[in-house]
């Protein structure tokens, strides 16, 4: 018993050491700050939890469901704060920044144009539909004169973390017989904002920026942290927050025989209906571990 608490103390030690910001208490200047002893990368073992292998023949029943994370909702805010990066530390980044960091620099190399993961795009793609550059009326009217137009007259807006309302997500619930449990397996994540061409609009439309493949951002989403409102000295990795899906998420989608058609197709026009739609996938899926176990 004394062995398995020494065990469990030291491995809460180990995770407390790995995630709070290192050398915070003993840096003698702000360079210091986040830099690591040679002790604690001696000890350090911080990588994402690998997933367990299931063979094909242990899963008894599985569902593909796609999901909104509507970033408005308190619950979700990890994933959309800070979007102002000019006064916070470089530690502190948001679910976008990090996306698109990792992008850029090539540690995430894939990126796609739809969930099912047929089509790749590249960043100059993305980058193009996420960066608008127009001429206002006054530089209009400039040009029309015949006069060179003036830099003033040219508007360039560009999509950032701010503009980020949602992310979408597409994982499959799986009855893992072995197991004996229903369980959750994350396989694409997308960030959605307004049409960069229509903001000003009252009520722009929302499109997919790109779909990443989840496993393929295991490892940058596990370096960068989101901030922990329970205790600041443990921030959650933002792949642990996913895969443990502390998040609130509604279902817009599931794998179904018209085509894996969305909820929006046969129930339009009615918000509160397609909650209830939502929410009744849902309950289909957990009832069938319940029925599991009914006799």
């Amino acid at each position: 018993m004394n062995k398995r608490f020494i065990l469990t103390v030291i491995g809460v030690l180990t995770v407390s050491l790995g995630f709070s910001q290192a050398n915070i208490l003993n840096a003698k200047s702000p360079q210091e700050i986040g830099v690591k002893t040679d002790a604690q990368i001696a000890l350090d073992n911080d990588k994402p939890l690998e997933y367990g292998y299931v063979d094909d023949r242990d899963i008894l029943y599985s569902r593909m469901t796609w999901e909104k994370v509507v970033l408005d909702e308190r619950v979700n805010f990890p994933l959309y704060y800070p979007i102002d990066t000019n006064n916070i530390g470089k530690n502190r980044r948001s679910l976008f920044d990090v996306l698109m960091a990792s992008i850029k620099s090539g540690k995430i190399e894939n990126i796609y144009d739809d969930s099912y993961f047929n089509n790749k795009r590249t960043l100059k793609d993305i980058q193009a539909a996420m960066v608008l550059v127009d001429t206002t009326e006054l530089g209009r009217e400039q040009i029309n004169a015949g006069e060179e137009l003036s830099p003033e007259y040219v508007r360039r807006v560009q999509i950032d973390a701010g503009y980020i309302s949602e992310y979408r997500i597409k994982g499959m619930w799986y009855f893992d017989k072995r197991l004996g449990e229903l369980k959750y397996r994350l396989l694409g994540i997308a960030p959605v904002a307004p049409d960069v061409n229509f903001l000003d609009q009252e009520t722009p439309d929302l499109v997919e920026l790109f779909w990443v493949f989840f496993p393929d951002a295991r490892e940058v989403l596990h370096q960068a942290k989101t901030f922990n409102n329970e205790n600041s000295a443990i921030p959650l990795s933002f792949d642990h927050l996913l895969n443990s899906r502390r998040f609130n998420g509604y279902v817009y989608q599931e794998e179904n025989v018209q085509g894996d058609r969305k909820i929006s197709e046969y129930i339009s026009d009615n918000a509160l209906m397609q909650l209830l739609e939502s929410d009744r996938v849902k309950d289909k899926i957990r009832n069938f571990e319940m029925d599991m176990w009914s006799y």
